[in-house]
């Protein structure tokens, strides 16, 4: 773009000199006519003549000086298009080699990995006692995170590459992730960190899904690595929330919970910034470091989700996504028996993430409630004030008008002031920090994402009755 200015400034120059000869042109002209006429005499025409000489060499000087100094330009655009093109080249054969180096590396350490761990499976058939048993295990899940560690980094490299496909296949998610969870669990307490993982569903409507079980574990790899990376002290809790089916489908949400290093609010809301291209660079600023989020994001959008994340910095971070996965035709249909409030009333859901707003709409109308959504705090506010409302679920965290600022305008309505609507706080961040600043900000209650169905009829119970 920035050629066409100097083409455009060169063409004019041309028509310049072209006016200006043409004007000399004319000027001798006159002068001859007049000295053939008598009118002028030799001495002045010689004068006008020398100045006239004198005027064309150096405006020709000029011109020529312009002539040369685009030329350097677009020699030296030449040149500096050359390297470029250059570096591309040298940044390609860069980019193949590291490809083939991280080929080359989960080859050779695969290798080894998998006769360890094939000599520790043969050493588990013979006759080992308590001791010896655990001590197997030990060394068998501690070579099975070596090897994940090895499968996160080449398949995190293959998904920036942009390669990657999804496999979906029928599987069962307690037995696919408990082994996994299994590994996680060693290294936490090896240094020193309480681990625990658990599987919300309800045994009536346990069934297996369609799904890609081999990128959910990698983007379950990257993030309880990086809990485990950043947490000195305290607790990693990995929650699979299977509890909400609607028709054929199955919301599944997964939770990370850590107790680490978090944080700040500007970071989180970078991070949360998912409409724009963030280089690794940047995202690895965010926790110090962190490995795979950026491919985690890409992954978990792939799928058909959204990798959201809840922190607070020097207290821990809460990385969660909801995946809407197809039942596998083995479910029995069986007539749900689950005790509802036999009563019909109103309540407006203020929640961003559409993923959430299923699971919390299912939760709701299974206890015969009425859903309105809201997709940040303003957006509920002005509900609130046009439509009548038994109680409000509060999202802390959304865009716009957050659930702390909406909560406060509510509470300053002329229409809270006469009826006093129950407000519930809801958020995956459930830190002591979030549930006073809720209070604070003047919600009744506080919920905890995943959202447990006994405290949930408890609080419609106590609120919308």
């Amino acid at each position: 773009m920035k050629f066409f200015p100097k083409s455009l400034q060169y063409i004019k120059m041309k028509k310049k000199l072209s006016f200006f000869i043409f004007l000399s042109i004319t000027a001798i002209l006159i002068i001859g006519y007049f000295f053939f006429e008598r009118q002028i005499y030799v001495e002045l025409a010689a004068v006008f003549l020398l100045v006239l000489a004198i005027v064309q060499v150096i405006a020709l000087q000029f011109f020529l000086k312009s002539l040369l100094k685009d030329d350097v330009i677009k020699e030296n655009l030449k040149g500096r298009v050359a390297e470029l093109k250059k570096d591309l080249e040298v940044s390609e054969n860069l980019a193949e080699h590291k490809s083939i180096y991280l080929a080359n590396m989960s080859y050779e350490v695969r290798t080894p990995l998998n006769t360890v761990l094939g000599m520790l499976n043969m050493l588990k058939q013979t006759s080992l006692d308590s001791d010896q048993v655990a001590q197997v295990e030990i060394a068998e899940y501690s070579s099975m995170h070596l090897f994940q560690l090895v499968k996160m980094v080449t398949d995190n490299a293959e998904v920036d590459s942009g390669k990657v496909k999804l496999n979906f296949i029928a599987i069962d998610l307690k037995q696919d992730l408990s082994s996994l969870f299994k590994v996680f669990e060693y290294q936490a307490w090896e240094k020193g960190l309480e681990f625990d993982f658990k599987f919300l569903f309800e045994e009536k409507d346990k069934s297996s899904v369609f799904g890609d079980s081999e990128r959910i574990q990698q983007v379950l790899i990257n993030l309880i690595n990086n809990a485990i990376k950043f947490t000195n002290s305290g607790k990693i809790s990995i929650i699979i929330d299977q509890t909400v089916g609607i028709d054929h489908d199955q919301i599944v949400t997964f939770y990370v919970k850590d107790t680490g290093v978090g944080m700040r609010s500007d970071e989180v809301k970078r991070f949360l910034n998912e409409n724009k291209n963030m280089p690794a660079a940047t995202i690895k600023d965010y926790r110090g470091g962190g490995l795979g989020l950026s491919i985690s994001q890409k992954l978990v959008k792939l799928m058909g989700g959204t990798l959201k994340l809840e922190s607070k910095e020097n207290e821990g971070s809460t990385f969660y996504f909801s995946l809407q996965l197809k039942k596998t035709m083995n479910i029995k249909i069986v007539e749900d028996t689950t005790p509802t409030l036999h009563a019909k009333f109103n309540v407006l859901v203020a929640e961003d993430n559409r993923m959430n707003q299923k699971v919390i709409k299912f939760l709701l109308e299974k206890q015969g409630a009425d859903c309105t959504f809201a997709k940040n705090g303003l957006e509920a506010l002005l509900l609130y004030k046009i439509l009548d409302f038994d109680m409000v679920f509060m999202d802390i965290y959304m865009p716009d008008m957050d659930g702390y600022e909406a909560t406060k305008a509510i509470r300053e309505t002329a229409k809270y002031k006469q009826h006093k609507t129950p407000i519930i706080a809801v958020s995956a961040s459930a830190f002591e920090e979030d549930i006073e600043n809720a209070k604070r900000a003047g919600a009744n209650e506080f919920l905890a994402k995943p959202i447990e169905l006994n405290k949930l009829k408890e609080m419609l119970t106590k609120y919308a009755l």
